[in-house]
């Protein structure tokens, strides 16, 4: 097995492509943090890998998104690249079984005119481009004009995220459905919840380092 390494917008992600099969079907998952890793085998050997902060998993790709700038690619990469070529040999399902019927969003309720015409719009013409460059956005409501977005993978934190929106999704938007005012992105609490883990973990690596300086001072 051979995987491919592709660069994407957001300089502390990159996509890694194993040339087999991951969800296929076009299908994504997000997992934001190790407590969300629980269906998917892959993820949790992948979140233990130190340096490692999220993972995106597409039809073909894994996506992982590093801690910061202070873990280097050119450390991170070979044990990604290892754990990856390791799981796929072993045979072991990207996800759990009882999971896979769970891959396609189902929002149970039927779409008016509208509604799926955004729909339509965002998965022939904006996923896939999005999914090229390692993340995906998921549809999350339409409401007085509003239309609400998440981003994910390799776009939850990119820097030119909002761009992505403003003056990408939301222009074609418009353009096709006249009924669309605003593109918005939306947060739910597992994406809090992991700024607040890595946020705690960053502060407590900040505060051993202080320590052990100043261990070093006393010492010499």
């Amino acid at each position: 097995m051979f995987v491919q390494v592709q660069s994407t917008p957001n300089p502390n992600s990159m996509k890694f492509v194993p040339g087999v099969s991951v969800l296929g079907g076009g299908n994504t998952r997000d997992i934001p943090t190790p407590a969300t890793a629980n269906s998917s085998p892959l993820a949790q050997q992948l979140f233990r890998i130190h340096g490692v902060k999220a993972i995106f998993l597409g039809s073909d790709f894994v996506t992982i998104t590093k801690v910061n700038d202070g873990v280097e690619w050119q450390v991170l990469k070979p044990e990604v690249f290892a754990t990856i070529m390791d799981f796929f040999a072993s045979g072991v399902p990207v996800v759990s079984e009882e999971d896979e019927n769970q891959l396609e969003q189902l929002d149970g309720e039927e779409d008016n005119e509208t509604v799926a015409m955004i729909k339509e719009l965002l998965n022939t013409r904006i996923r896939p481009t999005v999914q090229e460059d390692g993340g995906d956005i998921v549809y999350k409501g339409f409401q007085d004009g509003v239309v609400k977005l998440k981003l994910q993978g390799a776009c939850t934190s990119c820097p030119s995220s909002v761009v992505t929106l403003k003056m990408g999704v939301q222009n074609m938007l418009q353009f096709y459905v006249p009924e669309v005012r605003e593109v918005e992105q939306v947060l739910d609490e597992e994406d809090n919840l992991s700024e607040a883990v890595f946020e705690q973990m960053e502060h407590k690596l900040d505060t051993t380092k202080h320590i052990m300086y100043l261990l070093l001072f006393l010492c010499t």
